[in-house]
């Protein structure tokens, strides 16, 4: 159970799903693993936030538990849709625990957003990867089937033809540098979903990862870009993805602490 998360389900606000599918990676594999990472490198932290004067356990957080992964990708998303599409039927917020990049997308079709906001290294514009059409690399492409633009903040890598889709009206790319003065400007009435791949953080921070790409985010421009979204935004779903078991903890301790403070920051939000 991720710490604090002990609400009833029929009460909560909030539901986590560990979606640790682990099929596509390219680099360095294990982010099947990142669901239990995250839930046990975020057990040293105090129920109790000063910023917020409010204890996580007092925020209606229940965790499923993980929604076991198998081999087939394509089934799998779909089954993990119905799983989070559940959730949103129950009037709670799914926080989906990763698990590689593409498991967002069953995010995505559950909660069916009009903007992406993503948090990543990577463009994942690739209409394929390694011949796969269904990949951590071609997320966003996908999540634009879906959701009306993409805003990707921390992007520093792609191909050419990434970087030419990237071009087009319905995608905002915000290089690392530019992430401290971004902020967000959507719509009153416009639903967003927020992914955070933990490569969005320079390796330095978080090398626990399946591809790791330097110049990165450091931890609290990650945090500010989270508060930001969750506080200004009508959030409609989050997930942090991508964690694996090769590294001390770092990359596992910085998500769970991100999706805290995802949390945190909505639930003053929605109540204010």
């Amino acid at each position: 159970m991720f710490p604090g998360a002990s609400a009833d389900r029929e009460a909560a606000d909030y539901v986590v799903v560990g979606a640790p599918l682990d099929v596509s990676t390219t680099f360095q594999p294990g982010a099947r693993f990142g669901p239990d990472r995250i839930r046990q490198f975020a057990r040293s932290y105090d129920d109790y936030d000063p910023r917020a004067d409010r204890h996580f356990s007092d925020l209606s957080v229940h965790d499923h538990g993980d929604v076991r992964a198998w081999d087939d990708a394509d089934e799998y998303l779909e089954y993990l849709d119905g799983v989070l599409t559940d959730v949103r039927w129950d009037d709670a917020l799914p926080l989906v625990l990763g698990g590689e990049h593409t498991v967002t997308l069953a995010g995505v079709r559950a909660t069916d957003p009009d903007v992406f906001v993503c948090l990543d290294a990577h463009l994942d514009l690739r209409e394929a990867y390694d011949g796969n059409p269904l990949s951590h690399a071609t997320v966003t492409r996908h999540a634009l089937d879906t959701a009306d633009e993409a805003v990707i903040l921390g992007a520093r890598t792609g191909s050419e033809p990434e970087y030419e889709r990237a071009a087009e009206s319905d995608v905002t790319v915000v290089a690392p540098e530019a992430v401290p003065d971004w902020t967000p400007a959507f719509d009153a009435d416009e639903s967003v979903y927020l992914s955070v791949d933990v490569d969005a953080a320079d390796p330095g921070f978080a090398p626990g990862t399946g591809t790791m790409e330097p110049f990165g985010l450091r931890p609290r421009e990650l945090r500010d870009a989270v508060r930001d979204v969750a506080e200004s935004s009508d959030v409609v779903g989050f997930d942090v993805v991508e964690v694996n078991d090769r590294d001390d903890g770092q990359s596992a301790a910085l998500a769970g602490k991100l999706l805290r403070e995802f949390v945190f920051s909505h639930a003053a939000s929605d109540e204010a």
